[in-house]
């Protein structure tokens, strides 16, 4: 499906970075190291790396991936391409300063398991960013799966990314603009936790 979508002409979500991402940036480590999951064709992971951030951007799809290259190299900047199934890929204990998830949604039967590596694959003081379409998405149409299994509940979120700690954690309708396909008021639930080893 994500190979079809994106051997489309153009962008399917655009070539700007997400907006919560970028009202998120300012927390970010200076030129850290960056892990960007479900990354598509490269937009977020395009934008980070211009400020000097290290990203590696991993995604199922190999046709994403190429498109992603393309916009890096048309940006000038230089990421790490992993093609790899979310269900069973390793991320190093503490490697990274910073995990985004930009509408990476996924059934629980992967995303439990991811969200325990995050955890582990973050350093002392790194941050989880996530942005995705929640349960309520199923009322609107502009975007996002039609299969509840892939939409999120904040709650479940809190529970599956513990012990991080969370500086951010809301459900909020808002207006997201992003490409062909997301494009309307949406449903979406956000997060930002940091790893902090002291309350373990």
């Amino acid at each position: 499906m994500w190979d079809q979508r994106y051997s489309e002409p153009g962008f399917a979500y655009g070539t700007e970075p997400n907006e919560f991402l970028l009202a998120s940036v300012s927390l970010l480590k200076p030129k850290g190291t960056i892990l960007c999951l479900g990354e598509g064709e490269g937009r977020n992971a395009v934008y980070l790396a211009s400020l000097g951030h290290l990203v590696t951007a991993v995604d199922a799809s190999s046709v994403g991936l190429v498109k992603a290259q393309k916009l890096a190299d048309e940006s000038g900047v230089s990421i790490r391409m992993e093609k790899a199934d979310l269900g069973d890929y390793p991320i190093e204990p503490g490697s990274f300063d910073a995990i985004i998830s930009i509408f990476c949604q996924l059934p629980p039967s992967i995303r439990i398991n991811l969200y325990k590596c995050v955890y582990g694959g973050l350093s002392h003081g790194g941050l989880f960013i996530l942005e995705g379409y929640a349960k309520r998405q199923m009322e609107f149409d502009s975007g996002g799966p039609k299969n509840p299994e892939l939409l999120m509940d904040l709650e479940e979120a809190k529970r599956e990314l513990q012990p991080l700690k969370f500086t951010h954690a809301i459900e909020l309708e808002r207006e997201v603009h992003e490409g062909n396909y997301h494009n309307g008021t949406g449903v979406v639930i956000q997060v930002i936790g940091v790893k902090d080893d002291q309350l373990n």
